[in-house]
């Protein structure tokens, strides 16, 4: 029965009853748990969502090797890489640390070189490379559902209510960065220059027909061109193929081969761009504008203090989703302005009869030379 009163005392005990409520489920935790509940739920449906990606990209891999002529069964192949993994080396003792990550680097690479040429002999070795990048962002996008399924079923056994909370804020940047990897595969799977081509590209078009071309090392070329009056060594990788070659080594054998005569070192790459800025904007910088784990922009660097030799760095913003999926028409627009700025540079910054080498850094997926 409610105490007499009018409507204020049925408004002032609902008030109390309401009040009661919450601090039961303050005290007793329940709010906790219907918010880690949630948070759950929202896990699971994105993991769902990529678990799906995952095994569609698994799927398109054994489809491309299929279509190559694989020898074989496919599934079984890509099921054995699909958690293939590289145990880092011993960074305690710093000596020889990018010479050994180098050996572990290239026996990976090698590792799937190998197995794919044996699998596909009919093939050119371009279009192995690119099913092994398919294969790449295949295992990215399983280690990425893998990672997730962990986190999550972590917080759950352990009841951890703040690794939950931070896994379900982090989610939408997770999910974003696993749909640009899946949309990356059609640009490899129809070999399409992607947004981290911009660099190959703009030494592409600086080589343009030129005939004096040369393997310098391993899935990387060099060609001689002249320009406002400067002999220019430009380097890439060696396209059309999904490659990016080993400029670092290429660098460094040139300075040597040239023995001090190298007056500059100028690099082209894509660079992530920060929210709210443009694509396709052309920025110049120093340093070793490349993004390898370390061994090659290693040797760039110190080659080039060795000599003396000063670094140019020219980069072209970009989102991640713009540098792995298909170039876009403003991030291919600025090759002529980093051309522009190459042409600066030669003329304010070197001499006539100068040496210069220019490098094209990063994939040089459907770029050739």
């Amino acid at each position: 029965m409610f105490p007499t009163g009018g409507s204020s005392d049925i408004i002032s005990l609902i008030n109390t009853l309401v009040f009661l409520v919450l601090m039961f489920f303050i005290f007793t935790g329940l709010n906790q748990k219907f918010q880690m509940a949630l948070w759950i739920r929202n896990i699971r449906n994105y993991l769902l969502k990529i678990e799906k990606i995952a095994a569609d990209a698994r799927k398109q891999c054994v489809e491309s090797l299929r279509e190559l002529g694989f020898k074989g069964d496919p599934e079984k192949f890509v099921e054995k890489f699909i958690e293939f993994f590289i145990i880092e080396p011993v960074s305690d003792e710093p000596i020889g640390l990018m010479k050994r990550l180098e050996h572990l680097l290239d026996t990976r690479n090698m590792r799937f070189k190998n197995a794919l040429a044996r699998a596909l002999p009919n093939t050119s070795k371009y279009e192995r490379y690119n099913a092994e990048v398919i294969l790449e962002v295949a295992i990215a996008l399983t280690y990425i559902y893998r990672i997730v399924r962990h986190y999550l079923i972590l917080g759950q056994k352990t009841n951890n209510w703040v690794l939950i909370m931070q896994l379900e804020l982090q989610m939408p940047q997770i999910m974003r960065i696993a749909e640009t990897y899946y949309r990356a595969l059609e640009a490899f799977r129809e070999v399409k220059p992607i947004g981290d081509s911009i660099g190959p590209l703009v030494a592409a078009k600086l080589m343009k027909f030129n005939s004096n071309k040369r393997t310098i090392v391993e899935d990387t070329i060099v060609a001689e061109v002249e320009r406002k009056g400067r002999k220019l060594l430009i380097v890439k990788a060696e396209g059309p193929g999904s490659n990016v070659g080993k400029p670092g080594e290429a660098i460094k054998r040139l300075v040597e081969a040239y023995q001090g005569k190298i007056a500059r070192i100028v690099m082209i790459d894509a660079a992530l761009k920060l929210e709210g800025e443009k694509s396709g904007e052309v920025i110049e910088g120093v340093g070793a504008a490349i993004g390898d784990p370390g061994p090659e922009k290693f040797k760039i660097e110190n080659v080039a203090a060795d000599y003396n030799i000063p670094l140019d760095s020219i980069v072209i913003k970009e989102s991640l989703e713009e540098a792995i999926t298909t170039m876009r028409k403003e991030i291919s627009e600025a090759a002529d302005k980093v051309i522009e700025t190459i042409d600066n540079i030669l003329e304010e910054r070197t001499k006539p009869g100068d040496i210069v080498i220019i490098a094209g850094i990063g994939n040089t997926v459907g770029v050739a030379q």
